[in-house]
């Protein structure tokens, strides 16, 4: 058996995937987060309970990645995936147009599909990223990656955008309408995209091994040094970054007094400033250090953007704000990105058939992270004011407080080990030739 490379075509592919699996996403986590609080009048609690569950529900990602491990294959978890993930989706849809007919029924109906989106983006994401660590060589990882999370973006961006304008005017059944059809498509469309990209997979394994014990399976993982380490900054370094999402237009109303189509512009140049930091890690490549120096150096900016967020607070309008934003956006897409190359770098070493393990317990790691951060964010903003009394420095103290997560999560990047190293248990199967692919 032999197994290629995956070249730059097949890279795109499978970022056509992963875009499809965030326009699925976007339509659950914003668009249905909307309907809920403005047409509907529901506290906005109930959104953020649903996209809390679907964030919780992905610590079952080690679990997945161990079931694709065990078969050898990553394309069926992958396809499986999609297809929960559409269900859910459909299911969300039904349930907020039941909420105005029965609102118990619903909201329970709602709870339910949020937990079957989770799932699928657990099964789909875990699995997608461990054939990209598979089969990318190490000095394609960092663009490849870019590739994968722009394209997910766009996905996102132009699902919006899309089902936006056609959700106008508002009904229940346009609701469903709209929704199932991207979900359909974006399966169709993900689906035609993995059509023969991983082939035959490896050999199943020996029959001593056919039936492994996931929890010895995880406890092996857990017990790798790197892996460990690996976990908590992929924990500690999303919670500082998703932490600062929900309280940085509020801050740039309160203390700046933006309007909010000028804090809303400010959210879309954070997120340009995100994009030139995935890009920049991509095409300095190794060239200007490591994956794990980027790590590092994103982490450690992002520490220095944020204490320069909490020097605004306290001079006020004359901090150059918008610069240090933009900023901060491009110190946490370098951050992120070298993040993930070097998950997938990570993800192959140690014991033999565990790579969905490590990538689904760094999935998890992430996931609980972002769930928690937003919860965390705002709930420290509002201590904050309660406590300081004045608005500009309880921002301040909390953007401080994120600084310090990112000087830690640097520490943290820093004990890993940035070397290579073979695998020291024995293989349960031979090593296929691998191709370069130019």
């Amino acid at each position: 058996m032999s197994a290629a490379h995956f070249g730059w075509f097949t890279v795109f592919r499978l970022g056509l995937v992963q875009a499809c699996i965030g326009a699925m996403v976007v339509l659950t986590t914003s668009t249905l987060n909307r309907i809920m609080v403005v047409e509907l009048a529901l506290p906005a609690l109930l959104p953020g309970l649903l996209v809390a569950v679907h964030y919780m529900v992905q610590m079952m990602r080690p679990r997945m990645g161990f079931g694709s491990d065990v078969g050898g294959r990553r394309t069926p978890w992958i396809v499986g995936g999609l297809a929960v993930l559409a269900a859910g989706g459909i299911g969300a849809a039904a349930s907020v147009a039941l909420i105005p007919v029965a609102r118990v029924p619903g909201i329970a109906a709602a709870f339910v599909s949020f937990v079957v989106i989770g799932l699928g983006v657990g099964a789909a994401g875990t699995s997608l990223l461990v054939l990209l660590a598979q089969r990318v060589p190490e000095h394609r990882r960092a663009p490849a990656a870019t590739i994968v999370w722009m394209m997910m973006i766009l996905g996102l961006a132009v699902t919006a955008g899309v089902a936006g304008k056609l959700l106008d005017p508002y009904s229940p059944a346009r609701l469903m309408v709209v929704v199932t059809g991207v979900a359909v498509a974006a399966f169709v469309v993900a689906t035609l995209a993995l059509w023969r990209v991983e082939g035959e997979g490896r050999p199943a394994p020996a029959e001593a091994e056919a039936k492994p014990d996931f929890r010895q399976a995880l406890a092996e993982v857990w017990a790798e040094t790197d892996a460990r380490r690996f976990t908590v900054f992929i924990f500690v370094s999303m919670l500082a970054f998703s932490a600062q999402d929900l309280i940085l237009e509020p801050f740039a109303g309160t203390v700046f007094g933006f309007t909010p189509g000028e804090s809303t512009s400010l959210s879309g140049m954070q997120h340009g400033g995100v994009l030139a930091g995935m890009i920049l890690v991509a095409l300095a490549g190794q060239r200007l250090g490591t994956l794990r120096t980027w790590s590092i150096g994103g982490c450690l900016a992002s520490a220095l953007c944020l204490l320069s967020l909490a020097g605004a607070g306290i001079v006020g309008p004359g901090w150059p704000f918008k610069a240090t934003v933009f900023l901060l956006g491009v110190a946490n897409g370098a951050f992120s990105i070298a993040a993930v190359g070097s998950m997938m770098r990570l993800a192959g070493e140690g014991k033999e058939r565990r790579e969905g393990v490590r990538m689904g317990l760094w999935g998890a790691a992430q996931a609980v992270a972002f769930g928690l951060g937003g919860v965390i964010g705002t709930g420290a903003s509002d201590l904050a004011h309660w406590l300081l009394g004045e608005p500009s420095v309880a921002y301040s103290s909390v953007f401080a407080a994120e600084a310090l997560l990112f000087v830690v999560s640097a520490f943290l990047a820093a004990k890993i080990d940035a070397r290579p190293r073979a695998t020291a248990t024995p293989r349960l199967y031979a090593e296929p030739a691998v191709a370069k692919v130019e």
